[in-house]
Formats: structure tokens, sequence, C-alpha cells
């Protein structure tokens, strides 16, 4: 193990190997569920989509100027219907497994019901956060958390289905967090944003 030990600038150095089994497991941190109206929120926001095309499909060959052929037709928006009710019951299940969690050091959240996906955002790694809230979310009470880090022009993760409460206090924690490292790589300072 000597051989990992450097003295550089009479600063000691170790790069010493981790063994796997020593990691700490992040899938054994309780995570918090999402606020009990972002399942009504995600199925409105959702299944409307199919259930207006469904509508729209029909309404179409019956009017005057229509040249389509009623046979046969009936079935798309049968198939717009079906296509509703499925992503209903993903939503559903889905609102079911999303989670969060908020440590000394990082944002977890996980999300996905096929293929299941956990992001863990160290605050470090943050730049900037927003709170946005569009109508539909208003109504049931929701926010979204969009937190940025450097490079992207897009949010590098979207916490959805937090309630309006604990998403202002988790994004004034996340600004506190940011502004305590420090301004990094020219940053000068950061934006209070919030939008809603």
């Amino acid at each position: 193990m000597e051989r990992d030990r450097v003295t550089t600038r009479g600063e000691d150095f170790s790069n010493a190997q981790v063994e796997v089994s020593q990691l700490p497991d992040y899938r054994s941190v309780p995570l918090s569920p999402v606020a009990a109206g972002y399942r009504p929120w995600a199925l409105i926001s959702q299944v409307s989509f199919w259930v207006i095309l469904a509508i729209g499909l029909w309404i179409l060959p019956r009017l005057p100027f229509a040249t389509i052929d009623l046979v046969g037709w009936y079935a798309l928006p049968i198939a717009s219907l079906l296509l509703g009710l499925i992503t209903a019951v993903y939503v559903a299940v889905d609102a079911r497994v999303r989670g969060w969690a908020l440590r000394e050091h990082d944002l977890i959240y996980r999300y996905g019901i096929f293929w299941r996906k956990t992001v863990i955002l160290p605050f470090a790694r943050i730049q900037h956060v927003e709170a946005i809230q569009g109508p539909l979310e208003r109504y049931f009470d929701l926010m979204r958390l969009k937190c940025f880090t450097a490079g992207g022009l897009s949010a590098d993760l979207v916490v959805k289905g937090l309630d309006s409460a604990s998403a202002r206090r988790v994004r004034g924690f996340l600004l506190e967090q940011i502004a305590a490292s420090g301004p990094t790589d020219g940053e000068e300072a950061l934006e209070d944003d919030e939008r809603g």
C-alpha cells in the first residue's frame, strides 16, 4: 500500500483501492413519495391527449367537407382510447414508484417502471435551481424543481410531484448549499428564480 501514497509539494496524496463491497448502497436510502396530487395531475395531463385525439378522430369523418370513408374509420378512435387507458395505468403505477430524498450532500430522485432510473445529484454540481408551477400543478398544489449543472442548456434533474411548500423549502436549502460552496468557474451570483 506504500506505493499508493505519494508526497507532492509537501502534501500527502493517497489513491488506495476501494473495495466495492464497502461502498454505501444508495438503494438503502428511504425515499419520500411524491405528493398525493401528483397522480391526478399526471393522469389529467397525460390521458387528456388521447381522449382529445379520440374525439377528433370520431368527429373528423362526420364533417360535411370530409371525404373519408367511414368503413373501418371507427377503429382509430377506439385505438386512441385504448392507448389512453394504457397510459392511465402506466401513470398510476409510476406515481407509486416515484420518490425523492434530500441528504447532506446530494438530492436523489427515482422514477420509471420498466426502465427505473435513479438520479443522484451532488450539491457541489448544482449551479441553478428553478421552482416551476403550471396552472394544473397550481390547482393540485404541486411544483417541479429543475436543477441545472454547468455546461447544459436544459435541466440535469427535474423533480416532479413535490407539494409547493416542500418544493420551496428544498429549493431554499439547495440555494443555501450552493451559496455556501461559493462561486465556481467565474460564476459571480446565483439567480434566484421562481416561476409560477
